[in-house]
């Protein structure tokens, strides 16, 4: 825990909460950044401070912190051996996608036609990217908005989305459908990086975002880079690319994997970890909300390419939304989106990344 005397005005609910942070006021992107903290993440902070068990953010798995050291709900991971392995490519280029054949039509796409709604499974606890606005209750972010101008392409509404929500581990269940029928999706739109071993169970659009794996710190830590957290805590989520990367390159961590994101943050707060890695993109999300004392820290760790992620075969939904991300990438969209959400955290951006396709 920080110093009781710094954070006693953590214990009133207000303190600290930004007024106006409604849906976020679309062409007001600096209030982004503490719309999930100033609602929840600051009742979480206040019941943890105060001697009672923090509150869950919406959405997410219930949380239980003990006195112990540990996250109740989390799981402690083996050290794993000290040499890394390198990225996988056995697939080829993993990002190559199918080329948009602008018909705009074939059986999965007539079905979510037919149904008037299109499914899109996501983590409501990636700030930045997927997050329930505090004020409106509605869900907002990057993710979100590409996934609205999909249904917007598909079914003529940016309405016309019911979005699921997934942890890591039930992407790779909804993808090969063995998820409960409530869970079941047409898309992902999760912040998910695209690798070979994940196009075994799933396939991708291309590239509609590339975000690094790096470190986020508390500032008083010490903690400059991955070489620091030898000997450490470190949080992450389970079934990700990230926690892979950590046990490679940094075997010599204690590995904490808990259910969210937002779960890293409070167990960060809470000195119950050194330390959380994971793609900038999201630890800039996770910073924003907690701006006075955490930083992300050290050099990229990888390239992580985002993409939307479909079950296995459904040729005609890839090549569809492959279209949606060619026109918003021409039409100027993902240019504003890209400054409605991320750029103030993480800077202005080259462009949307260009398209690879395999045929």
């Amino acid at each position: 825990m920080r110093d009781n005397a710094k954070h006693s005005h953590r214990c009133d609910p207000g303190a600290g909460v930004p007024q106006n942070t409604g849906v976020p006021m679309r062409d007001n992107a600096k209030h982004v950044r503490r719309s999930v903290f100033g609602a929840f993440g600051v009742a979480l902070l206040c019941a943890a401070g105060c001697g009672s068990t923090p509150a869950p953010p919406p959405g997410a798995d219930t949380v239980r912190y003990t006195d112990a050291a540990t996250p109740a709900n989390s799981t402690v991971l083996p050290s794993s051996p000290a040499t890394p392995a390198p990225d996988d490519r056995s697939c080829g280029d993993p990002t190559a996608s199918l080329r948009p054949d602008g018909s705009g039509r074939g059986p999965n796409l007539d079905a979510i036609r037919a149904r008037k709604r299109l499914l899109v499974g996501l983590d409501p606890g990636s700030n930045l990217f997927s997050f329930r606005d505090p004020i409106s209750g509605n869900l907002a972010g990057f993710d979100v908005d590409i996934a609205r101008e999909i249904a917007r392409d598909l079914l003529g509404s940016p309405d016309a989305v019911e979005f699921r929500f997934l942890t890591s581990a039930e992407r790779k269940q909804a993808m090969e459908r063995t998820i409960e029928p409530s869970k079941a999706v047409d898309i992902v739109v999760n912040s998910w990086s695209i690798t070979c071993e994940r196009r075994q169970y799933a396939d991708f659009s291309t590239i509609y975002l590339m975000s690094h794996q790096r470190v986020l710190a508390m500032k008083d830590s010490g903690i400059g880079s991955l070489a620091d957290l030898a000997g450490k805590r470190v949080c992450t989520v389970g079934s990700t690319t990230s926690l892979d990367r950590i046990r490679r390159n940094q075997p010599a961590a204690t590995v904490i994997t808990v259910p969210t994101w937002a779960d890293c943050l409070v167990s960060l707060q809470q000195r119950q970890v050194e330390a959380v890695s994971t793609d900038a993109a999201l630890l800039a999300g996770l910073a924003q909300q907690d701006p006075s004392y955490t930083q992300v820290v050290g050099p990229n760790l990888s390239d992580e390419p985002y993409g939307v992620g479909t079950p296995k075969g459904n040729d005609d939904m890839v090549r569809f939304v492959n279209a949606t991300l060619q026109r918003i990438r021409s039409d100027g969209t993902w240019v504003r989106l890209y400054q409605q959400w991320l750029a103030p955290a993480l800077g202005a951006a080259a462009g949307p990344p260009a398209p690879t396709y395999r045929d």
